[in-house]
């Protein structure tokens, strides 16, 4: 009895010790997101489309200086061609909100008191929930007036698959204080096109920077 009150015991210390380390934090920046597999043609005009991304995270320490960070993040993607030739002249743009899961193994390597530089990578897992499509230019459906439209995500008529699947890349530094700064790559692994064509095939291609803060 008296083992078991001692191994309950402590149990129950290291249970209060990891969850003392836990940590949260919250981050926010520049998306600059595009599509894999443009055409021949579309390539040469293919450009970085901005938007911005927040997340919400824990970092959980599984082992000394190394962390699992499983998160919830409302991320801006999409695509943007600004054509010059070939009889073209504007913008196609393709912008998509979506919710997305993130959960990285986080490696610290200190640099004195509390800060480090941190890296770390991990899958996420996406849904689409909401998007637009804008023309303007001769490239619309009228030379010279912008044509913008909702994306469909459903249906046999849809636009793009609205789940998505890929692998994030971290790198940052954190301060004494908490501060952190941060880049990213997240690598679309899900062909979104509704099209069985193989040429058609595409995935997000993201790459990230911000601030943020952890506590």
């Amino acid at each position: 009895m008296k083992k078991l009150v001692l191994v309950l015991g402590v149990l129950g210390i290291s249970i209060g010790a990891f969850a003392q380390e836990i940590g949260y934090g919250v981050k926010a920046g520049v998306n600059l997101g595009k599509y894999s597999n443009p055409s021949e043609i579309e390539k040469d005009y293919q450009k970085m489309n901005p938007s911005f991304y927040v997340t919400a995270f824990a970092d959980l320490p599984v082992a000394p200086q190394l962390s699992v960070q499983p998160g919830i993040s409302l991320q801006g993607k999409g695509n943007k061609f600004s054509y010059d030739g070939n009889n073209l002249d504007g913008t196609s743009t393709t912008n998509v909100m979506a919710l997305e899961v993130p959960v990285n193994a986080v490696y610290y390597i200190p640099t004195g008191g509390a800060r480090a530089v941190f890296f770390g990578a991990g899958p996420y897992v996406g849904y689409s929930l909401s998007g637009k499509g804008k023309t303007k230019g001769d490239i619309g459906e009228f030379a010279g007036v912008a044509d913008e439209y909702d994306l469909d995500f459903g249906g046999d008529d849809k636009d793009q698959k609205p789940f998505d699947f890929g692998l994030n890349f971290m790198l940052g530094y954190r301060l004494s204080s908490g501060f952190i700064i941060n880049a990213g790559y997240g690598l679309g692994l899900t062909n979104l096109s509704p099209s069985d064509n193989s040429d058609a095939k595409y995935s997000n291609r993201v790459l990230s920077f911000g601030i943020g803060f952890q506590l």
